[in-house]
């Protein structure tokens, strides 16, 4: 018997998620009724033996064969086979049930199950599946378990599949991890046994519809008007800037905010694992590492990338993030005319920062002595921005610092803004970044571009006002 495996169609990182079609379900025209959601609790037994029901029919059709890529086609008729089965079944339903069971089988059958509706809430930042029985959220910050489950672990596994199979990449015993991304663009996590021992595990870092911009930072509290000013004046100079942050801190996000402001006439190159960055800019080429396939070769990693980049004439290039020896890659190409350029790390502090840079260049197993380790650093990097979760749940920036020079034993950096805490008011953090006083050293080079920024931004108050 023919078999058919159904995906969703791609999608570019700038589209939306494409909405699941309508489809007849009524034999008597009526005016249509509002269209119910995807359920996001566990599916009920009764109508778990329909979906399969549909699904094996829909298996055996060779029309469906041929039309598998088709999605319109697939949701008609898998609706109109719902409407079948339940005649054949006699179970009786409200016209509302029926277009609910069709979405629910359309879900479950080309879309991700019960983890369509989460998907599909803006609100929700990261959805984390631990096996089976518990899919938590972060909302606002905040985790929060939900009720939506699978059936069983098979469930979890056919859903990984469908999410990492159009890109090439499987998820078994012999390869239990990978790294993947979803149409829209979300960043996706898969682990299953034997490395997991709660069943497999899917984490989704979400992916949003729309960029933030540094007006949206503004709004969320995460940074301050005349930070973005000055952030926008350091990419416009073509300044070297390091993102540095823990886990889940918004570094890809102020990354895609950063990156927005370098000039539409600039040929960028981004280079990340997964690509989660939403250029808008038209001359951007965009490079995705590779894992090893099933006999552990033909592995493309991000420093083979980024020395394939320099080849590529690139006016900026941007790494999502550095983890390894790629690190010295980036600050050979920061220090030989790539100015601009942008990575990410991980990093609880800009001292730490700097701390991590030097081991991850020790790990790109060239035998430098730490003093010529350091001057690399601070020849390449102009500045380091911090990034914090706090306690509230919400993301601030807290911290941008200079790198100034290298001093005997260590590299000298001076803060530019710190966060300022002001207190809690409901629950919520109050605080802001304020200047410190210190006026940069690129300054001169800001200003030889033509670049200026008002006095304010450093918490000097224009003349002729107190």
């Amino acid at each position: 018997m023919n078999r058919i495996r159904f995906t969703r169609q791609a999608a570019s990182p700038n589209e939306t998620k494409p909405v699941v079609a309508d489809a007849p379900v009524m034999v008597e025209p009526k005016p249509a009724p509002a269209e119910p959601p995807v359920p996001s609790g566990g599916i009920s037994r009764e109508d778990r033996e329909l979906i399969e029901q549909v699904q094996s029919r829909l298996l055996s059709e060779s029309n469906a064969v041929n039309n598998g890529r088709d999605p319109e086609y697939l949701n008609r008729r898998i609706a109109t086979l719902v409407n079948e089965q339940l005649e054949m079944s006699g179970r009786v339903v409200s016209e509302r049930e029926r277009m609910r069971l069709a979405r629910l089988s359309q879900a479950e059958m080309l879309g991700f199950g019960p983890l369509e509706p989460l998907l599909s809430d803006e609100s929700i930042t990261e959805i984390m599946v631990n096996g089976p029985d518990q899919i938590w959220i972060e909302r606002e910050g905040r985790l929060v378990e939900t009720n939506a489950r699978f059936a069983d672990e098979n469930h979890v596994r056919r859903i990984i599949d469908r999410i990492i199979s159009p890109l090439g990449r499987r998820c078994d015993e012999t390869m239990p991890m990978v790294d993947a991304r979803l149409p829209d663009g979300s960043r996706v996590n898969a682990i299953i046994p034997p490395l997991c021992l709660n069943g497999p595990s899917l984490t989704i870092r979400k992916f949003f519809k729309h960029p933030l911009s540094g007006a949206d930072l503004v709004r969320r509290g995460s940074a301050t008007p005349e930070l973005i000013e000055f952030l926008r004046a350091c990419v416009l100079g073509r300044l070297n800037v390091i993102v540095s942050g823990g886990t889940g801190t918004g570094k890809t996000t102020l990354l895609n905010v950063l990156s927005s402001f370098i000039p539409e006439d600039e040929r960028i190159i981004t280079i990340e694992n997964a690509a989660e960055l939403q250029l808008q800019q038209r001359h951007v080429i965009t490079l995705e590492s590779r894992p090893a396939n099933i006999e552990g070769r033909n592995e493309i990693g991000i420093r083979e990338l980024v020395v394939n980049a320099l080849r590529m004439r690139p006016d900026r290039i941007v790494v999502g993030e550095c983890r390894a020896g790629e690190s010295l890659d980036m600050l050979q190409a920061m220090n030989t005319g790539h100015d601009g350029s942008m990575t990410t790390l991980h990093a609880n502090s800009p001292r730490d920062a700097l701390h991590r840079m030097e081991t991850m260049v020790m790990m790109a197993g060239m035998d430098l002595p730490i003093r010529a380790i350091r001057e690399q650093i601070s020849s390449a990097i102009n500045i380091i921005v911090q990034l914090e979760r706090m306690q509230d749940g919400s993301r601030r920036i807290t911290h941008v610092s200079e790198l100034t020079g290298l001093g005997s034993e260590a590299i000298t950096m001076s803060d530019l803004f710190v966060f300022q805490r002001q207190g809690i008011h409901e629950g919520r953090i109050v605080g802001r970044m304020v200047p410190t006083g210190i006026r940069p050293r690129f300054m001169e080079r800001l200003q030889q571009l033509n670049i200026t920024l008002p006095p304010q931004v450093f918490g000097v108050a224009p003349m002729g006002r107190g």
